[in-house]
Order: C-alpha cells, then structure tokens, then sequence
C-alpha cells in the first residue's frame, strides 16, 4: 500500500496542494511562453510532418471526408495504418474535432498541455507515495520541460508517447493501492492509447511499467497474495489496453509487412547509437552548441569531434533535465549511495537500463536486447530512449531529494566527501576541457561550462535553504522555492533554440490562406486543370523541409511525400524516399529514371516545382521535355530558420489522365518490369493494360484506338465514382494506388480490382453503359489479410 503524509493535526492540506499547483502552472506559462504567446512554433517533424498529418485529420472530418485513406502523398496511403497519423491520439483526435483548422499554436498548445498533464500526473503519484511536495514538482517540471521533451519537441509523437506514460503510472498504481478495477480498466486504456503510438518510446515505456508492477507485487512480504489481490485490476487494464490497441496495432503490422522497413538490421539501428561522450549534456546543456545560435556544434557526432559512424540530428545527444535532479544523483545518488536506497533501486537500475539502451552499439547490452526483447527490432534509433532517461532523471531525481528534503541521509563521511569532490571534478572540469581539446574546440567550452557551475551551486544552495524551509514547517514554500529555482533553470539552459523553436512565419507555406506565390500557382494550376478525366499531381522537389507534405494541407496530390514509411512496391517502382527536402534527396529508380518516364505521365505528374533548375536534379532529363512555366525569387529565412529557395515550377506535358478505358490487356510480370525497368515491348498505357497473373479477358490487340470512354462522376478520399460507356468489353483503369483493402462494385454487384500497370487499379467491364464504385475498406481487407496468413501457415 502507498505511505501517507498526514498534514499537522487539525490543518487541512488544502491549502498548500493549492499553492504548489498555482506555482506548477505558472510554471508551465513561463516555460510555454515563446511558442504560445512569442511568435514561435516547434519546427522540423513538428511542422513538416506533424502539422499536415493534422490539418488532413482536421480537414476530413470537417469537410464530411473519409481519413482512413490519404489520397495526396504517394499517390494514396493507408492513413488509418499509419503510426503517426495522429488518429488513435485523443488529444490530437479532441482537436480535430473541435477546430476545423488548427495550426502551429494550436498544435503546439496540444503538445504542452500533454506534457503538463503528464508532469501533474508525475507529481500526483509521487504524492500518493508520501514523496515531498518540493520533490514531486521538481518530478513534474523536470519530466515536462526537461531532457528530450524540451530538446526534441519536434518529434510529436514521440513526446506524446513520453506525456502519457507517467499517466499511466499514476493510475495504475492507484488501481492496485485502491484494489479498484474501475481505475483498472482506465490504466488499461491509458496503456493503450501509449501502445497505440507505435514508437520506440512506448514500447520501452510499456517494457518500463511490467518491471514496475512485478516489482511492485514481488516486494515485500506474502507476494503470491500481493499478486491474487491485483488480478482483478490488471485483468481490467488487459481487457481496456486490448480494447484500444487490437486494432490499430494490426493495421499497422500489416502496413509494415508491405512497408519499406518491416524491420530493422542491427547495423541499421545501430547507427542510431547515442555516443556515451554525449551524456555529459545531462549536467553541462548545450555544452557542444546544440543550440547556441552563434556556435557550430562540434559534439558527438560530428566530423569536429571525430565520430562519424552514426547519424543522429545535433539535438538529440542534449538531456539537461535540470540542475537539481543531476545533482541530486551525483551527490546523494552516486557518492553517497542514494540509489541503492529502498524506493530507489527499481527506477536506479531503470535510468541504467535506459542509457545502456541509449547509447547502443556502444556496449553489448543493446545487441542482446536487440535479439531478445520483442519489438526492438522494428526501430532504427536507440538514442530515442534518451526520452526515457529524461523520465528517470526526473523520477530518481526527484525521490533523492525526497530523502534530503526528509533529512534520511547520513552525515558524510570522509570518503563520501571525497567521492563527492571526485565527481564534480570529473563532471565539470576533467570531461569537458578533455572534449573541448579532442575536437580542437577549447575556447567553446568556457561559455557553456560556467553556466552550468553557476547553476550548479544555485542548486546546492536552493537544496539548503527547501531543507530548512521544510524544517521548519514551511513545505509548500519550499515547494515553491524549487519551482522558483527549477523554472528559472529549464527557462535559461533548455531555451528555445534552432531545434526546438522557430519564427511561426516560417511555415507559412502550410496555412490554408497562405500567400506563399509557389503554393498559390500549383492550387491555382491543378484546379485549372481538373476535368471528369483528369486530377493532375504535383512533385515537390528540394523546395524545403516542410513542403513534401504540404499537399495534405491544401489538397494537392503529391507522388511523393515525408514518411518514414513507404509501400514496398510504390518505392521501389518509383524511387521514394522519406523525404526530399533539399534537391540531393531526389532519387531515381530503374521504372522511373527521370521525369521523362512513362510511370510519372502514368501517375499524371504535371506540375513540378524543384529549389534549383530541374537539369540539375533529372541530369538524364532531354531538353524540352519539361516546360518552365513559372519562376519564384527565394524568401530569406528568419535568423537561422529557414527560407523558401528560388523556385522553378515545370510542366510535364505528356500526363495521362486519371481514368481511362481501355478494351485490351495482357499479362506481365510486375517485379521483373520494376527490377529491369522495362516495359513490355509495344505497351502503350492509353491503349492496353497489364495485369498481374493470369488476365481473363483480354480483349483484342492493342492496334486501334479504345472504343469506350470513362470519367469520374465522383472523387473523394475514401470513394471513387467512375462512369464508363464501352462498345466493347475492356478494362477501366484508375491511376490511383491499388492497395489491397480498396473493393470495387460494377453497377451496384461486387467486382474484382485487379493491380493494374504495376501499381494501379483496373476493373474489368462488359460492353455497355456501367457505373464502378471503389471504396476503401481496411478493416475488412485487414480480416481478410489475416484470413489469408492464417490459411498459408
């Protein structure tokens, strides 16, 4: 059972709870500031990938449109698979519903409060536990605004992930302290929504809350009763964690089985590896210039530093938590054995599982985790536990200066102040000045490095004076006075930065009223262009970090997109890759080696806009072949935020339409024609189609021009209507994405949809008037998958 803290006789704790949850919000506001109330927004995936997934989600459901399928990047996407299209987060899916269009405040506002839920959460279980109030609020502002949480906010669903699991924990515990299965059933759904972002930090997360209840129930006296008493409530949490995650986890295993990553070698992930030399940041922030606007970063990795074999963004070696929780473990946790203290030993050995996950390839722990620890093997970054170590710091923190705050601790003896010194030695002179003189970077130090001693001492100092504050009775104005110190600390070491902050205007480009001349040009063009036969696609190519999912905002159909995520076979036939962001991005594939090829007329690629003239990106390119027909001078970027480059807009010509009839077709191999990159001999799209296996009827030769018609009569996210008058029996193609959970009806009866010219769709139809409707049906086509497994096994 949890320890109680009773307040003075006769003094109702009323009115200090209150005092420290005003302190913690206005905390909160402080911390919040710059990107609620500054002009700033999250930038990077936030902006790129994020904000487009949530103006989609926005859009659909206000518009009265389907959000399961994603009609405008890659030419169709599974979007109710996707594990960040934002749809299975309730925070994200409240805000869609009540904001036809949110933007970058809104969605930053939505990331903050999460994060503050999460820390109030933090605190609030700390406090079921007796910890001090002082403690539990420094747990709840180190947890939210510390670490990764404040250093890589650009990464939405991961802190969404993080945000939810202290929730989780809080009501968990209550569940089996309260023997309640209510709060047991709502642990389990919490549980679910963190499984249901299918990330690195909810897995480890759940990986973290199994530890914490075996523990939990093994300690202490009569476990096998402990364990008795609990199976109601954790049968309650499996039933509500099973209710939320059966779905969507399905989904997306089934997407990553077509995927281009359906899972991760070990040298793949390990490239990923935190270098150690990287932990230092934990007590010295923004010591190798991660975010100083003035400094090049020349920390681990980096040429500078001498470690190049793996590739992770500057930001993420950065976990500054804050200066009272590093402390509190150096000096009561490390030197004088505060981690092995009863309370402490679970979250100590967690915070060292979690770094020794974190810096990867580094030590052999994560090559046997790897191997044995189920779902690892399905990500490519071990440092995203650093997400987690920021948890731990914060938790193991936090309970340390409980100890201190409650005077649990020892007197030091001789050789704990020797340890004591030892470390801060080590910590804050020997390590960084040896840095510093690795990467020749020496006079980059002092800055960096006599901030954090002075922080450092106004830490020891602010322990002192909440321990004589307590003592004396005074608990929530020490309380206050940590939050006082820790706000202060968080607002200066962890502040917005060219990771985690850039001007609002920077991403004009992806308001729905932009002005951005590019964005205005292509929706003026392709609504132009728009017919019964024709939906004309747009590329996106090296115009900036945020424009590959611009079209999710403002409807425009884009062959390619920003997803870590690809449909094997569209990646393969097409050459996309996650994102292309600057013009070197761009790649090419043996079916599409150039915008010259049929597969990008196929997909009715029009209109093409690229940050440098195209030669330079398609050097294959013959001249003539593309028609400038537009040219945009560049916007300079705001301070080291990002401009907008000179911009070319091409037209292609020889696009096809979007649907057409054709009465001729003949088998083919698909594989072999994406692998050599050649056609059937004679194959003309407009005249015949390919399909895959064996081909019914195949109608005539394809010498004469097709004796039918077809047009979209209807055209929306989740549904196609296409109208088709034919002479002769044929094929009606639709050049959308074919994916296997799309069904057809001809005239109102069910059709086969056959996988057309590689990746497309076809329907086969007698001669005559008819009317085809597809629909997109993924939970059915995902039965029908699994149906399928279970048949072949």
């Amino acid at each position: 059972m949890a320890a109680r803290d009773p307040a003075p006789a006769g003094a109702s704790p009323w009115p200090r709870r209150l005092a420290v949850f005003a302190g913690l919000l206005a905390a909160w506001f402080v911390l919040t500031r710059p990107w609620l109330y500054g002009g700033m927004t999250v930038p990077w995936d936030a902006e790129a990938h994020f904000r487009p997934q949530m103006a989609f989600l926005a859009h659909a459901i206000h518009s009265g449109e389907s959000f399961l399928w994603n009609p405008w990047i890659f030419a169709g996407w599974p979007q109710i698979a996707d594990p960040q299209s934002l749809i299975f987060v309730p925070a994200f899916f409240v805000l869609a519903l009540v904001h036809p269009d949110p933007g970058a405040v809104a969605m930053d506002a939505t990331v903050f409060a999460m994060l503050g839920l999460g820390g109030l959460a933090l605190a609030g279980h700390l406090r079921d536990r007796a910890v001090h109030p002082a403690a539990a609020a420094l747990a709840a502002l180190a947890f939210a605004f510390g670490g990764s949480a404040a250093w890589r906010l650009q990464h939405t669903g991961q802190v969404l992930s993080l945000a939810l699991l202290p929730i989780v924990w809080f009501l968990l515990a209550r569940a089996l302290d309260r023997r309640s299965i209510a709060l047991g059933l709502a642990a389990g759904l919490a549980a679910g929504f963190l499984a249901v972002g299918r990330d690195q930090i909810a897995l480890l997360g759940l990986y973290w809350l199994i530890g914490w209840t075996l523990v939990e129930l093994l300690s202490g006296e009569r476990p096998a009763a402990r364990i008795a008493r609990a199976l109601p409530q954790l049968g309650a949490g499996a039933l509500g964690g099973a209710l939320v995650v059966a779905v969507p986890v399905v989904l997306t295993l089934l997407l990553a089985a077509a995927s281009n990553r359906p899972e991760i070698d070990f040298d793949g992930a390990g490239k990923g590896s935190l270098p150690p030399h990287a932990l230092i940041s934990a007590a010295i922030a923004d010591l190798f210039g991660q975010g100083a606007p003035d400094v090049d970063f020349w920390g681990p990795p980096s040429a500078a530093f001498g470690i190049t074999d793996v590739y992770l963004a500057q930001n993420m070696g950065a976990i500054y938590t804050g200066a009272l929780p590093v402390l509190a473990l150096l000096l009561l946790g490390l030197a004088r054995g505060g981690v092995l203290m009863k309370g402490l030993r679970f979250q100590s050995l967690a915070l060292l599982l979690f770094v020794l996950y974190a810096v990867g390839w580094y030590t052999p722990v994560f090559g046997w985790m790897y191997e044995f620890l189920p779902g690892v093997k399905l990500y490519r970054r071990p440092a995203d536990a650093t997400f987690l170590i920021g948890f731990s710091l914060a938790v193991v923190g936090a309970l340390l200066l409980d100890r201190w705050l409650k005077d649990e601790f020892a007197p030091p003896g001789r050789l704990a102040r020797l340890l004591q010194a030892a470390i801060l030695v080590v910590v804050f002179a020997v390590l960084p000045v040896a840095f510093g003189l690795r990467a020749a970077s020496l006079p980059l130090v002092w800055k960096p490095l006599a901030t954090a001693i002075v922080f450092s001492l106004l830490a020891g100092a602010t322990l002192l004076a909440a321990r004589a504050l307590s003592a004396r009775g005074a608990v929530a104005a020490s309380a206050l006075l940590v939050i006082a110190f820790t706000t202060v600390d968080l607002a200066w070491n962890n502040a917005p930065n060219e990771s985690t902050a850039y001007p609002t205007a920077t991403f004009a480009a992806l308001d729905t009223d932009t002005t951005d001349p590019v964005m205005v040009f292509l929706e003026r063009k392709v609504a132009a262009t728009t017919s019964p036969t024709r939906r004309d696609r747009v590329e996106l190519a090296g115009v900036g970090f945020h424009w590959p999912n611009a079209g999710m905002v403002h409807g425009l159909e884009h062959t390619l997109g920003y997803n870590p995520l690809r449909i094997r076979e569209y990646a393969e036939a097409t050459g996309a890759i996650d994102h292309v962001a600057i013009p070197e991005q761009k790649t090419w594939s043996p079916l599409n080696p150039s915008y010259d090829a049929l597969l990008d007329d196929m997909l009715g690629l029009r209109w093409i806009a690229t940050g440098v003239p195209v030669e330079k990106i398609d050097p294959k390119l013959a001249p003539g072949r593309l028609v400038e027909v537009a040219r945009f001078p560049a916007i300079p970027g705001l301070g080291k935020a990002p401009g907008r480059p000179e911009t070319f807009v091409y037209e292609n010509p020889r696009a096809l339409p979007r649907v057409l009839f054709v009465d001729a077709a003949r088998p083919a191999d698909f594989a072999e024609i994406t692998a050599t990159g050649r056609w059937p001999d004679g194959f003309d799209p407009r005249r015949e189609v390919l399909i895959e296996g064996a081909v019914p009827n195949p109608g005539r030769d394809a010498d004469a021009e097709p004796a039918g018609r077809a047009a979209l009569a209807a055209w929306h996210n989740g549904e196609v209507v296409i109208d088709v008058d034919a002479a002769r029996p044929g094929y009606v193609v639709l050049f959308d994405a074919w994916h296997p959970w799309w069904r057809a009806e001809v005239d109102g009866r069910p059709a086969p949809l056959a996988k057309a010219d590689v990746l497309f769709r076809a329907v086969a139809v007698d001669a005559g008037r008819h009317r085809i409707r597809m629909t997109f049906h993924p939970f059915a086509g995902a039965l029908a998958d699994l149906r399928a497994g279970a048949l072949r096994r």
